[in-house]
């Protein structure tokens, strides 16, 4: 370990990011007063906004695959707009990009109907489990057995519904540590979920094993992932294309260089704040602390991957 930084510093700094972290917006958001909307995407592929987390429908000849399932308030809702909207197809899968309640939802009506419920095994233990996301002052209960996943998996795959390939890739200790994002490759579109944030910043999650580092590295493999007429799917807003996965990348190697240099040096987390290491995108994304905060905390975790500390 470097004389400059000692176990102490390290808890004094993780103990004043715990305390800056408190009363950030909670995990589980409000569902919209509104309808839900549907953006066309290709011929088979739209997109669902307004029942928590972006919801994708890919048509196959097996019936409907599903990344996502919103949230649990707005299972009715979408329910009843898939069946207005693909009538008398049922859906075959549902693919849950990870734990969040705005992703999980509909698990246990779909699942009930007779879809198979995908999802990495690491989401599955976070949704049958109960902890607190204590900087988001969120208490996650535990699921019900029918609300959880089916199927899981702890690698990369593939299915085929009559035809149409669905690959998945698990793109470890980001977002979470269960993430993963699914790709309809005949109609080069990504679904990134929350491995891609448009408009404001990452969440990583660290008490259910996100890191800056992982951000990193997922944003390389989704970038890999995807050309360029690729349509990526975030979990909020529209699809874009890669320039959004471009600036994700600078910003978050941005901020985990900076992350890296203050604990060299011993720095707290006031030191890492004031260095600003994001001041360039905050015209279009707001205020970064909070993301600033998260990456702080997170990165204690993780030392030895910084480099040069121990």
């Amino acid at each position: 370990m470097s004389a400059t930084l000692t176990r102490r510093a390290w808890l004094a700094g993780a103990v004043s990011a715990a305390a800056a972290a408190r009363g950030l917006t909670a995990l589980a958001q409000p569902p919209s007063a509104g309808g839900l909307d549907v953006a066309e995407l290709t011929e088979r592929v739209a997109v669902i906004s307004g029942a928590g987390a972006n919801v994708t429908v890919v048509r196959t000849p097996a019936g409907l695959a599903l990344v996502d399932a919103g949230s649990p308030e707005r299972t009715a809702d979408l329910l009843e707009l898939l069946s207005r909207r693909w009538p008398g197809v049922p859906v075959r899968e549902v693919f849950n990009t990870n734990w969040r309640p705005e992703h999980t939802g509909a698990n246990a009506a779909l699942r009930e109907s007779g879809a198979r419920i995908r999802a990495h095994e690491n989401t599955r233990l976070w949704m049958g489990a109960e902890f607190d996301v204590q900087w988001a002052g969120y208490r996650h209960e535990r699921r019900a057995p029918a609300a959880l996943p089916t199927d899981t998996f702890y690698d990369s795959g593939s299915v085929d519904l009559g035809g149409v390939t669905l690959r998945w890739g698990h793109l470890p200790r980001a977002h979470t540590d269960g993430d993963i994002y699914v790709a309809v490759p005949d109609d080069d579109v990504v679904v990134a979920s929350d491995l891609l944030a448009v408009e404001g910043w990452p969440v990583v999650d660290f008490e259910t094993g996100g890191w800056i580092g992982g951000m990193v590295e997922a944003t390389r493999a989704l970038l890999g992932a995807a050309g360029s007429a690729t349509r990526i799917v975030p979990a909020a807003g529209g699809a874009v294309t890669r320039e959004a996965l471009e600036t994700q990348l600078d910003l978050c190697t941005a901020a985990m260089e900076q992350v890296a240099e203050t604990y060299r040096a011993g720095g707290t987390l006031e030191d890492f704040l004031a260095a600003e290491p994001l001041a360039a995108f905050e015209g279009v994304r707001g205020d970064p602390k909070s993301f600033l905060v998260l990456v702080y905390q997170g990165a204690y975790y993780h030392v030895r991957q910084l480099g040069g500390i121990i």
